[in-house]
């Protein structure tokens, strides 16, 4: 019972493109064999590539020693590195991972978990989607729970040898869904130590800054050339004013290594003098990070530094180059290029970059020093720009007929990604921390339409991956956004849409209380359409909650008042909601009267998808009425459609149904194979546990009990 303004629907299986591996109930363990997952068969190689590191040869062995007891002992190896940002825990991590790559052909997976964020720690159902699609799982099959993702993850890594890097978590309780099964290893990097992990098995390292011999020889690895060698005791001074931290050794390094003639001595008394002006940047009281940041901001070109400053402002973890151009106004690769050699970015892969923590608080704090206010703001309403376009961009390809509300954004940089469904999607899904970033700061930027417009264009992704809490936390705010801006048509469209995500959420009467004062905001304004469409949202909460006579009042009110409105298609929807509840209320006449009207009316109006839905309705009420023939006729073609839009859920109905019409056949194997598809479906649409997939795994039990030996 799906009725929605937009799709006619509030949860709807994702488009679903070449093979998979589904599951649904599972009974024992489950092994994929072979080193790559279920998709393209390849390997993810995910681990970003490693960097020069000195004198940790005894952390490496210490950690290689915990991955051999491991092994010896059967079980998977977890290590967990932590220490001052800038100490190098995710460079030592990374030497010994790609070390073990031999061992390990599985694959290695890499997730930024993002502690230091602004926007947040990453969750772990964000994580585990991404690394399902890693290891081959159509993103239109990835679970919808957070235990369903969990739960597949381990199955799929059971049989795999596979390295995993988690980089800069915040807690224990984000790493553990994270851990993969089998004999795997998994190295976690955190500023915080994670009493927490010893629970699992976990080896903890704690990372101390290096000694003065290794920083230098670090700091003469950066410069490549004679000045360490020929300046020892300046070396010596220079290191010890980066206070042996990894990243202030290579920051200055570099800054010198673009000046082969300057002395170290130079470099020692500009950090001798300028070191006191950087409290905001001191770790635990050491000021000389921030003193060695400075010194390479002063030597950038003009146009570089204001980028580093403006780009200080982005409120996400990553960034695409085109963002970097909306700030500034203009093409920014060479001078991102610029940045990434003096090691004041990091290249995060694909065209993609991002800051070193320390670095992005240098960066803005430059921003808020060096930039007028007004310049600050109009910079973050570039970005911000940038991000609102390129979704409503990917939101057309995907659903064209979704955006029905302005969109408040000038002329901008908008980012480059496929202009197909999946490709616009994949780039929503990509980019949904900083979108979330974006929509939690832009009321306080003084630009609260960003936020309700931003969660608005989200939808389409909201619809087809499922990412619940995200889709509440967006709405949340866009609602508060609204409600900021007197703004009562979009308030009504944060509830309506928000209620969607509540009723996937499972909380039904949240949802209701959210789709009844939208409907009080539509009567008060006398907007007779919005109000009829929301008797078809109530409705759904109704009929989820268990109300049938109510829901079935609801929906008989919408599909005389949408059609009198103007609105015929949403009319039929409500039709077709109808047909369910009366199947469900076991009135089979009843239910194809209104299925079949849905069906010419939804055809008329050029909707397929749902027009195939009305004829599963269709063919159900024929079955249930005992017109086999007719039920045939109309479940075969409503399957044929739907397989050919690879709509998962509404697929495995159709399916299920032309298994109970082989069972009145007296077909048992072909029932059972149809009920079977019918269970993978509902898995990979993150519905195994639903009353359809339940009641189908019942008949899939009791034939396989009366099946011959």
């Amino acid at each position: 019972m799906r009725g929605d303004e937009r799709s006619g629907r509030n949860d709807v299986s994702g488009t679903v493109h070449g093979p998979a591996v589904q599951a649904g109930a599972v009974y024992g363990g489950i092994h994929i064999e072979g080193a790559a997952g279920p998709g393209d068969g390849r390997a993810p190689w995910q681990l970003p590539p490693s960097v020069p590191i000195t004198d940790r040869e005894a952390e490496q062995g210490a950690l290689e020693r915990h991955r051999e007891r491991a092994e010896r002992e059967g079980h998977a190896a977890l290590v967990a590195v932590s220490g001052l940002g800038g100490v190098g825990k995710t460079a030592v991590t990374l030497a010994w991972l790609h070390s073990l790559r031999p061992r390990f052909p599985g694959g290695q997976l890499y997730a930024d978990l993002g502690a230091q964020s602004p926007a947040g720690p990453a969750g772990p159902d964000e994580v585990l989607s991404r690394f399902l699609r890693a290891l081959g799982v159509p993103a239109a099959q990835v679970p919808a729970t957070i235990a369903e993702r969990a739960a597949l993850y381990r199955s799929l890594t059971a049989e795999r040898r596979l390295v995993v890097l988690l980089d800069d978590a915040a807690t224990a309780a984000q790493v553990r869904p994270l851990l993969p099964g089998g004999r795997s290893v998994t190295a976690v990097t955190s500023r915080w130590r994670m009493p927490g992990l010893t629970v699992d098995g976990c080896y903890a390292l704690h990372l101390e800054p290096l000694g003065p011999e290794a920083a230098v020889e670090l700091l003469a690895a950066v410069l490549a050339d004679d000045r360490v060698a020929t300046q020892p005791r300046e070396a010596r001074a220079l290191v010890e004013l980066c206070a042996g931290l990894p990243l202030a050794v290579r920051v200055a390094g570099a800054r010198l290594a673009a000046r082969p003639r300057r002395r170290l001595t130079t470099m020692v008394r500009a950090l001798s003098e300028e070191h006191d002006r950087l409290e905001a940047l001191a770790i635990d009281g050491d000021h000389n990070v921030g003193a060695a940041l400075d010194l390479s901001y002063q030597g950038l070109p003009s146009g570089v530094a204001r980028l580093y400053r403006l780009l200080g402002l982005h409120p996400g973890r990553e960034f695409g180059a085109a963002v970097a151009s909306a700030a500034l106004a203009a093409d920014a690769t060479e001078l991102l290029e610029t940045l990434h050699d003096a090691n004041l970015l990091i290249d995060a892969g694909e065209d993609r970059y991002r800051f070193h923590d320390l670095v992005r608080l240098h960066a803005a704090a430059k921003a808020e020093a060096d930039e007028s206010a007004a310049d600050r703001a109009t910079a973050l309403r570039r970005i911000a720009d940038h991000y609102l376009a390129t979704a409503t961009r990917a939101e057309e390809i995907v659903d064209p007929q979704h955006r029905t509300m302005p969109r408040d954004y000038g002329p901008v940089v908008t980012a480059e990604f496929p202009e197909t469904p999946e490709g616009a999607l994949d780039w929503l899904e990509r980019e949904l921390p900083n979108l979330m970033a974006v929509i939690r700061r832009a009321r306080p930027a003084g630009f609260p339409e960003v936020a309700w417009q931003l969660a608005d264009a989200l939808w389409p992704l909201f619809l087809r991956r499922k990412f619940y809490e995200q889709w509440r936390a967006a709405h949340a705010e866009g609602l508060a956004a609204a409600e900021e801006l007197g703004d009562e048509r979009a308030a009504c469209r944060m509830l309506t849409s928000g209620g969607m995500g509540e009723l996937g959420l499972g909380s039904h009467e949240r949802a209701l209380e959210m789709f009844e004062r939208a409907a009080g905001i539509f009567e008060a304004r006398g907007d007779a359409l919005g109000y009829a469409r929301t008797l078809n949202y109530r409705g759904l909460a109704h009929q989820r909650l268990g109300r049938l006579d109510g829901a079935a009042e609801l929906y008989a009110r919408a599909a005389e008042a949408l059609p009198a409105c103007g609105d015929r298609r949403a009319g039929a929807l409500a039709r077709l909601n109808l047909a369910d509840v009366a199947l469900g209320r076991g009135l089979p006449e009843e239910a194809a009267g209104d299925a079949d009207a849905a069906y010419t009316a939804l055809l008329e109006a050029g909707d397929t998808y749902n027009a195939a839905r009305a004829a599963t309705l269709l063919g159900r009420a024929h079955l249930d009425r005992g017109l086999l023939d007719e039920a045939e006729s109309r479940l075969s073609g409503a399957l044929a459609t739907l397989r050919g839009m690879a709509a998962g859920y509404e697929t495995a109905r159709a399916l299920e149904s032309l298994a109970r019409l082989a069972e009145r056949r007296g077909q048992p194997g072909l029932a059972l194979g149809r009920y079977r598809e019918a269970l993978d479906l509902y898995a990979a649409a993150g519905r195994a546990d639903s009353a359809d997939a339940r009641a189908v795994r019942t008949r899939v039990e009791r034939l396989e009990r009366a099946a011959p030996d």
